[in-house]
């Protein structure tokens, strides 16, 4: 990420963009942006400009759902708010997708590293959008010991920031994986059995043979 925060000029602009790339038809007002993208409104409403200047993106006004609340009281409205969306003429758009989509994707010892502190871990697996396969059910499977969820969910909503689109994941202690994975539950079967990338192993997971899924025994 930061030699391409140089070359663009900041990471929060790299982290715009490759919002709008990967979400091309979905139009975004700035609290949006600055909320996916965990930046300041105002760093946020300053590379938005830049990026209309350059014509990467259109102003597009759509429907929002609103949260509004008085005296102690919240409802949801929909209303029409002003955003943005990309820019599906620019005339360097394809290269622009091969270079921050190509390369958008954490690295599978960093995203090991961040998942550390939500538990002892024993297995990560990913899937889905590291390995260009919209067909997965899931980017990311996560295996331990002790595990927290509410590490594991604000760690994943990190990595979304970092690369602009929201992940599918599941975090299962290594008892329920094991249980799982006896019983051939159907997610565990849908990301063992179809493309996906193993980048953490202490379980040892052996081969799988149609119709056998050994258990795995925790240590």
């Amino acid at each position: 990420m930061d030699v391409l925060g140089k070359l663009f000029g900041s990471e929060n602009k790299v982290k715009m963009m490759r919002l709008f790339l990967f979400n091309p038809d979905m139009a975004f007002s700035a609290e949006m942006v600055a909320d996916r993208s965990k930046a300041s409104l105002y760093s946020t409403k300053q590379e938005l400009a830049i990026l209309r200047q350059m014509k990467l993106l259109k102003n597009r006004a759509f429907f929002a759902k609103i949260t509004k609340g008085k005296n102690g009281k919240e409802k949801t409205v929909r209303r029409k708010v002003s955003g943005f969306v990309l820019n599906a003429s620019f005339p360097y758009l394809p290269e622009l997708q091969r270079l921050l989509l190509d390369t958008s994707m954490l690295k599978g010892e960093e995203i090991t590293r961040q998942l550390s502190s939500a538990g002892k871990l024993k297995l990560v697996i990913l899937a889905g959008i590291f390995i260009q396969n919209k067909d997965s059910r899931l980017d990311v499977l996560v295996v331990g010991d002790h595990m927290k969820k509410s590490t594991v969910e604000h760690k994943i909503r990190a990595m979304e920031s970092e690369i602009g689109k929201e992940l599918r994941y599941a975090a299962f202690e290594t008892s329920e994986f094991n249980y799982r994975l006896g019983l051939y539950d159907k997610l565990v079967r849908d990301v063992l059995d179809y493309p996906h990338k193993v980048v953490f192993d202490r379980l040892g997971l052996p081969p799988l043979e149609a119709g056998r899924r050994p258990a795995l025994q925790s240590s």
